[in-house]
């Protein structure tokens, strides 16, 4: 019988080629549909399970620094090719490719700004860009801001989204970058200024061996994967099955490599008041 008296509803079902591109995103958590829009405005986490999308560098930097106070250090700063690296696809060729997929430069993303009206330097590593992997400019980058916030007796803030390690296109000189980061981060902290660390997804390899590892608090995202070697790569060498949940923040914190895990609605609440701690 017809509903209220009118004809009945036709149930139209929508194929694919008929829903517009760049409406939906399927969350690799959970696989449901989110609408670009709502997930925005959720910082980019699904609702429905917590899973933490991949953002940015500048995405970051304006969820965390007070509305129109960022200013960006080296932002014309490109990276060469010392050994002429050619493969599959020539390191010049990869570098020119993330750069017009990106708006990137380079990796990583340097300045100052406020949190909450405190002055703070921040560094934010991108793995839409190679991976995130340190090479000669991303080190140069990151300790020129470490050195800056030595200088300037400020606190440091870096957030490492780096699966890539030390860049090996680069050779010794993406490799000497883990040692010149750590070495300006010594000053730091002889200075007795504080450097905040956060890890997220992921936060591997030489990145995770040098400055990433070090701060003074280490705060992780949910499920963000961190370590040095990848987890099948260390199954495949030791010939056992790792643990359930090896390598992520939440395996991490319970056995003391990490401090904290703090959701990114709560990230900018939280720092505010470590920086206020630190006095």
């Amino acid at each position: 019988m017809a509903l209220f008296g009118k004809p009945k509803y036709t149930i139209v079902r929508l194929k694919k080629k008929d829903i517009p591109d760049g409406l939906w995103t399927k969350c690799e958590g959970c696989s449901e549909a989110l609408y670009n829009k709502t997930l925005e405005e959720n910082l980019k986490v699904c609702p429905k399970c917590n899973y933490h999308f991949t953002l940015g560098a500048y995405e970051r930097i304006n969820t965390l620094l007070d509305k129109n106070t960022f200013q960006e250090y080296d932002k014309d700063m490109l990276p060469a090719d010392p050994l002429g690296f050619k493969g599959p696809k020539a390191y010049i060729d990869k570098i020119s490719q993330d750069q017009l997929a990106t708006g990137l430069k380079e990796a990583a993303v340097t300045g100052e700004g406020l949190l909450d009206n405190k002055k703070i330097i921040i560094a934010v590593t991108d793995s839409r860009f190679i991976m995130g992997s340190m090479g000669s400019v991303v080190g140069e980058k990151i300790t020129r801001a470490i050195e800056t916030a030595t200088r300037e007796k400020l606190p440091l803030i870096i957030i490492s989204g780096s699966g890539g390690g030390a860049r090996m296109y680069e050779g010794m000189f993406s490799l000497m970058q883990m040692a010149k980061t750590s070495a300006a981060l010594c000053y730091h902290h002889k200075a007795k200024l504080p450097y905040i660390s956060i890890l997220t997804n992921p936060t591997m390899a030489g990145v995770m061996a040098s400055f990433a590892g070090l701060g003074d608090i280490i705060v992780a995202e949910p499920k963000a994967l961190i370590g040095f070697t990848g987890p099948r790569v260390i199954e495949q060498t030791i010939r056992q099955k790792l643990p359930a949940g090896f390598q992520r923040s939440e395996f991490l914190l319970e056995h003391g490599l990490i401090d904290m895990i703090v959701h990114r609605k709560n990230l900018k609440g939280t720092l505010s008041q470590l920086l206020d701690y630190f006095g």
